[in-house]
């Protein structure tokens, strides 16, 4: 009954409650927590690792790896000790998700653009290779490609360009940002090549969401949960495999593990930096305005990141592909002002 009255206090008295009780049987109070995306998690583990090393005398900040969708529904919670500082997204927060934040008490948020990542395809050193287009992994991968039954079975029943190989996809799992950014930015735009989704689009949204961007769950694709090394992991073990992941797990594996090329244009550095390769997306991290001056360190763990994502800092050495100059520079003055949402740029 105490945490339930605590999140329902408005955000000026749960700081200060949050200040009073300290730890409160809670040890995150004594340690700035973040949940959410494991495609950010190595990325906020380094900056968890300057953090600690720039401020001797604070606890290392506890990162936890839920997936996008999961920390953003324990972030959107409420406010108080039970709940997450920050939350870290492979997308962009949705407005259903600002609703729920603001329904529970969460009304001040500050988001911050951190970098920029790319959904990379990508197979074992020496395995199977292939051109994809996103019209190309739509018909591979879904569900119900354009209405009709998934009769695909080899990568060749797709396109005769493509290998005569069985399709075998290992990828993430519904909660996570990575999928929701596979189905925007590859399948939707595959399903979009015709005519008639597009048409669908205006006249039954949901049906065109259920078309183009359900995957099928016959064993061609298999959720491998929000562990990104455990895909590696499998496609290094099947030359015959496809994997998808964050292209700092590509990066940090490059020794086992290539990327396959979209539209012609493979997944590197400067491809999603200019957001010439198709799987581009931005990363972000959400945090409670209410919690800055009750978490001891939140707001020199802001000020971390700022630091550490620069084109030559830390986090691009681990696959970390820096913002434009103009992106970053509004965003440090984000992480420096506490500018909060208003959820009008949401979607």
């Amino acid at each position: 009954m105490k945490n339930k009255a605590f999140l329902a206090l408005p955000a000026l008295a749960a700081t200060a409650m949050l200040a009073a009780c300290g730890g409160s049987g809670d040890t995150t109070r004594e340690s700035i927590r973040a949940v959410g995306s494991s495609t950010v998690y190595p990325f906020a583990k380094k900056v968890a690792e300057t953090f600690t090393q720039s401020n001797p005398g604070m606890n290392s900040p506890i990162i936890e790896s839920t997936g996008t969708g999961g920390g953003l529904k324990l972030f959107c919670a409420g406010v108080g000790a039970n709940t997450p500082d920050m939350a870290n997204a492979s997308r962009r927060m949705k407005k259903s998700e600002f609703d729920s934040c603001q329904t529970n008490g969460v009304k001040d948020i500050i988001e911050l653009q951190v970098g920029l990542d790319g959904i990379a395809f990508a197979s074992s050193q020496g395995g199977i290779t292939m051109n994809l287009t996103p019209q190309m992994v739509y018909e591979a991968l879904a569900a119900k490609p354009y209405g009709k039954d998934q009769t695909t079975k080899l990568w060749s029943d797709v396109d005769p360009s493509l290998p005569k190989e069985p399709i075998l996809v290992y990828g993430p799992p519904s909660t996570s940002g990575t999928r929701d950014a596979l189905k925007e930015l590859v399948l939707e735009a595959g399903c979009k090549t015709n005519a008639e989704m597009k048409a669908l689009k205006d006249s039954d949204e949901d049906r065109y969401d259920q078309l183009c961007t359900e995957v099928r769950s016959d064993g061609a694709y298999v959720d491998q949960g929000e562990q990104d090394n455990l895909i590696v992991q499998k496609i290094e073990s099947n030359k015959k495999a496809v994997g998808v992941f964050g292209y700092s797990y590509l990066e940090e594996n490059a020794d086992k593990v290539q990327g396959l090329p979209m539209n012609g244009v493979d997944p590197t550095y400067a491809n999603i930096s200019t957001f010439a390769y198709p799987g581009a997306r931005p990363l972000y991290v959400y945090v409670k305005k209410a919690h800055l001056d009750a978490i001891p360190g939140l707001k020199e763990f802001m000020a971390e990141w700022t630091k550490n994502w620069s084109k030559d800092g830390p986090l691009a050495k681990i696959g970390l592909v820096a913002s434009p100059d103009d992106v970053l520079a509004a965003n440090l003055a984000a992480a420096t002002e506490f500018k909060t949402m208003t959820g009008a740029e949401l979607k």
